[in-house]
């Protein structure tokens, strides 16, 4: 037997188990399919001499050689192991007390649990090695630590492989469901039905980057798409939300405006009526499930156990991160861009892993703004090393009144936010515009715009610049309705 004893403790093991399943091999040839369809690793035995056993009747599968315990036994022989397993007796044996092979699949699962519970002893052991040793970096243990723990998790869904027909059947059924059921998404809903209908919701395992120079509203657009994605009435999912420019009371105050309509200045400033504050409360009762965390300065093996736990424990569906170039590793890096393109490695392999969605917000380079009218392009994200090449999703977001002072900016286009898809790796690329008023931090498609203005008195937000002779150009709306809230077009 195996001499790895910890602490004068034997593993966990059930070698009379392991002996009635390697019997039930050598009596059924069947029974093999059974076995593999629980695990195929011969590392679940724990006597040595079933581990060469089971892996002599793999190689004979394989081979697809007739097994059984003559077999067998011709195999070990001729690969001089027969006495080295306790010879032609020993594998006799194994048949002499199988009665029937009805609870095979059962001895297979405990055989399969009791081989879990040994590496999670084995990971455990290496991490007391690994926390001793002084030159390891403590970020780095914490990761391989979650990452030795998580691959046995993993390891636990055993995958099987499916035939193409197979496939095809399931495939027409859900384009056939699809078609019949035209809002359903196969991602996390976004809440905007322009981008639905390209995206299908944000799709699992994809890493999601929206860029923009400062100022532009992304903070805003994130939270909206948090919002949406956790009330939506179709699908909604719980969102972590990492943010590493702002503290979770920043973020509640912006949600809360949105929610509300009420202006964030007035939320900031706590100067509001008794009916705006009584709206402010209801909203509060009825804030979207998102997930804070505003840890200062967090690094990418902090950001992977967090998402880990985030998705065991609340059921996280969407991760949004604010902002990437925030983000940074335990390790020393002396170019920044070698870095990022680490952090984005990182970050689409954790999306993998967890399979769901991460949404990063990216900064833009200042080159953008060079020369009126030129197009973004990947190469403006910055410091952008791998971004674009990890990335599934990556869009843009510009304002067209963007660093204009309130006199110059033309209410015509005054809010308008453009959307531009760059990359999409599953769809096609498009330029979508949106309807802003950051005032509120909210986001809206043209529709939502046009009621978001009539609800606040403002006809249907269309404005009209009257040139004046003398001293600066004067924006009025049609009909003139507007009350003293909005005396000024919604920038």
């Amino acid at each position: 037997m195996k001499v790895d004893v910890l602490h004068g403790k034997v593993p966990p093991q059930a070698i009379d188990i392991e002996e009635a399943v390697l019997g039930a091999i050598l009596m059924e040839q069947s029974a093999l399919d059974t076995v593999l369809d629980i695990f195929h690793d011969p590392e679940v035995f724990y006597k040595p001499s079933n581990v060469t056993i089971f892996k002599a009747i793999l190689k004979m599968s394989v081979e697809n050689k007739a097994i059984d315990m003559l077999t067998v036994v011709e195999e070990l022989n001729r690969t001089q192991d027969l006495d080295i397993v306790g010879g032609a007796y020993y594998i006799s044996q194994l048949t002499a007390n199988i009665a029937s092979t009805a609870h095979l699949e059962d001895h297979c699962r405990i055989l399969w649990q009791k081989s879990v519970q040994r590496r999670l002893i084995e990971a455990g052991g290496r991490i007391i090695h690994n926390s001793f040793d002084p030159g390891m970096d403590v970020f780095d243990l914490i990761d391989d630590s979650e990452q030795m723990v998580f691959a046995i998790s993993t390891g636990m869904v055993k995958q099987n492989y499916h035939a193409i027909q197979d496939v095809g059947v399931e495939t027409i059924a859900r384009v056939e469901f699809l078609r019949n059921h035209p809002d359903e998404f196969t991602g996390v809903p976004t809440g905007f039905p322009s981008l639905d209908r390209i995206t299908y919701g944000w799709q699992p395992s994809d890493l999601i980057i929206l860029a923009a120079r400062p100022s532009v509203g992304k903070t805003a657009l994130a939270l909206n798409l948090a919002r949406n994605a956790s009330k939506n009435n179709i699908r909604n999912v719980p969102v972590g939300f990492f943010c590493l420019e702002m503290s979770r009371g920043q973020l509640t105050e912006r949600v809360l405006s949105s929610e509300s309509e009420i202006f964030l200045d007035k939320i900031r400033r706590g100067k509001m009526n008794d009916q705006e504050f009584l709206k402010l409360q209801q909203s509060a009762d009825q804030l979207p499930n998102i997930y804070f965390d505003d840890t200062a300065s967090l690094n990418i093996f902090e950001f992977r156990s967090k998402a880990r736990k985030m998705v065991s424990k609340n059921g996280v569906g969407l991760i949004i991160i604010d902002y990437l170039q925030l983000m940074g590793s335990s390790s020393d890096f002396g170019n920044r861009e070698q870095e990022i393109s680490m952090i984005t490695r990182n970050l689409k392999s954790i999306a993998r892993e967890l399979d769901i969605p991460i949404i990063a917000l990216s900064q833009m380079s200042r080159d953008i703004e060079k020369g009126s009218g030129r197009s973004a392009k990947l190469s403006d994200l910055r410091e952008s090393g791998a971004i674009e090449q990890d990335a599934d999703f990556v869009a843009f977001l510009s304002r067209d009144d963007y660093q204009q002072n309130d006199l110059e900016k033309d209410p015509a286009i005054a809010g308008n936010a453009n959307f531009d898809i760059r990359k999409h790796r599953n769809g096609s690329l498009e330029k979508l515009v949106f309807k802003t008023d950051l005032r509120i931090q909210k986001w809206f498609e043209e529709d939502a715009y046009r009621d978001y203005m009539s609800r606040h008195g403002l006809g249907d937000g269309s404005w009209t610049k009257l040139p004046a002779p003398d001293g600066p150009s004067l924006f009025i709306q049609q009909p003139d309705n507007f009350d003293k809230e909005f005396d000024a077009p919604p920038f």
